[in-house]
């Protein structure tokens, strides 16, 4: 059990960590600090896209014009550490009172 919830840990803050990366390399790109057209840079955002468009899609639904700033990624890192606590907290306690 004491593996399921170093896992869980683990894979929120990745997912945490990659999502904030993501939105650095974007501002970094609109500000001309780093080249969009460097084929690792276009790699990596092209991944990171892949993998966070479809989570964010359904919040950008949701969230209201706000003239530009998108604060779908903020609300993803919340619903990600909402999830974490409650999966760490109250779902594994529970896993281990009935094995």
């Amino acid at each position: 059990m004491n593996a399921l919830a170093t896992l869980i840990y683990l894979v929120g803050q990745v997912l945490i960590w990659m999502l904030i990366i993501w939105a650095v390399m974007g501002w970094l790109i609109t500000f001309n600090v780093i080249n969009a057209r460097n084929p690792f840079v276009q790699s990596v955002m092209r991944s990171l896209e892949a993998l966070f468009t479809p989570l964010l899609r359904p919040i950008r639904r949701y969230l209201p014009n706000f003239g530009g700033i998108d604060f779908s990624p903020i609300v993803l890192v919340i619903i990600i550490i909402v999830v974490q606590t409650l999966l760490l907290d109250d779902l594994l306690p529970l896993l281990r009172r009935m094995l």
